[in-house]
């Protein structure tokens, strides 16, 4: 019997390890080298991943002598922020510098040459600047040899999983041959629900029930099989009977997380259920030295494992 050959993949602003997940899931790729910027994400990362465990230096630090050589596969969820509906839009001038750090990948791309890259930002990134901003990142991909394909693909209709989260994936080969066959994965039947992603019993810190807040929002939250939002000073219901895009500032000021009601107890749903929420395995570790707000933003800044799993085994198909 043949043995699956493993093709090597270097994680990039890897953050809590949702892009490493999905692709070491399929049993066709090992990740031999992560980074992410933020010490809070090591803490998570670590707990989950014994090897390559997380580089937390300035990812404009790292030189390409730093990664392993002959690594296959470049994995990067470059920040959104810069990009994204809910953040300013500044793009490549974005004042913290985040937009820019696109080109901290090109660098890497081009001095160390693997044999393809998946990418996955906001879905907002082909719009952004009239759509000049992803003109220019098609651009630099392909003068260093690269044949790409993009799609956006949402979560609910490609993950199983009750979340509407649309985000576009930026799959390069250098061997063009590679790209024309590779097929990004097509729709299936969401069979998950909200109820499957809950709870029964959770702390009473989670409860909005006899808090301040408790008397604006009862009166709004009706229904069992949906979620909701609290938006500083309104309700937000999910008609689609799904929770919405979970969010980095989800935890700060308590205005992102989704609330569910369940009997009646009204309550946000928990950093496990967000983990959920994701296509996380039930098996992935929070920490408990991190405070909530930390592991909110993780898992709103994270990916859905099971999309990421379904590219991963397309581009493993082409690959082998």
């Amino acid at each position: 019997m043949n043995k699956k050959k493993v093709f090597k993949t270097v994680d990039l602003f890897a953050g809590i390890g949702g892009i490493r997940l999905g692709f070491e899931s399929t049993g066709g790729f090992k990740t031999v080298y992560a980074n992410d910027f933020e010490p809070k994400c090591k803490i998570t990362y670590d707990l989950n991943f014994k090897d390559a465990q997380l580089d937390v230096r300035d990812i404009r630090e790292v030189k390409s002598s730093d990664l392993p050589k002959d690594y296959d596969i470049l994995l990067g969820g470059f920040p959104c922020q810069a990009f994204s509906i809910a953040g300013y839009r500044e793009g490549f001038d974005d004042k913290k510098g985040r937009g820019n750090l696109f080109f901290e990948i090109e660098r890497i791309l081009r001095e160390t040459r693997p044999k393809g890259f998946l990418l996955e930002n906001v879905k907002n990134l082909e719009t952004h600047d009239q759509g000049r901003t992803f003109k220019t990142i098609q651009k630099s991909l392909k003068k260093l040899g690269y044949h790409i394909k993009k799609e956006v693909l949402n979560s609910m209709d490609y993950g199983n999983v009750p979340q509407n989260r649309q985000r576009i994936y930026i799959v390069g080969f250098l061997d063009e041959k590679l790209t024309e066959r590779f097929e990004f994965p097509k729709p299936i039947k969401r069979t998950q629900t909200i109820k499957d992603i809950l709870d029964l019993n959770v702390q009473e810190k989670y409860h909005y029930n006899g808090k301040s807040l408790y008397p604006r929002i009862v009166n709004d939250i009706e229904r069992e099989d949906t979620s909701y939002q609290w938006r500083r000073k309104y309700v937000r219901e999910n008609k689609a009977n799904v929770f919405p895009t979970l969010t980095a500032n989800m935890g700060e000021g308590g205005h992102n997380v989704p609330i569910i009601k369940q009997g009646e107890i009204i309550r946000k749903i928990t950093p496990k259920e967000c983990s959920r929420v994701q296509g996380f395995p039930d098996d992935f570790r929070l920490p408990e030295t991190l405070a909530d707000s930390h592991l909110y933003k993780q898992f709103g800044n994270s990916v859905t494992v099971p999309v990421l799993r379904r590219i991963a085994e397309q581009m493993y198909k082409v690959l082998e």
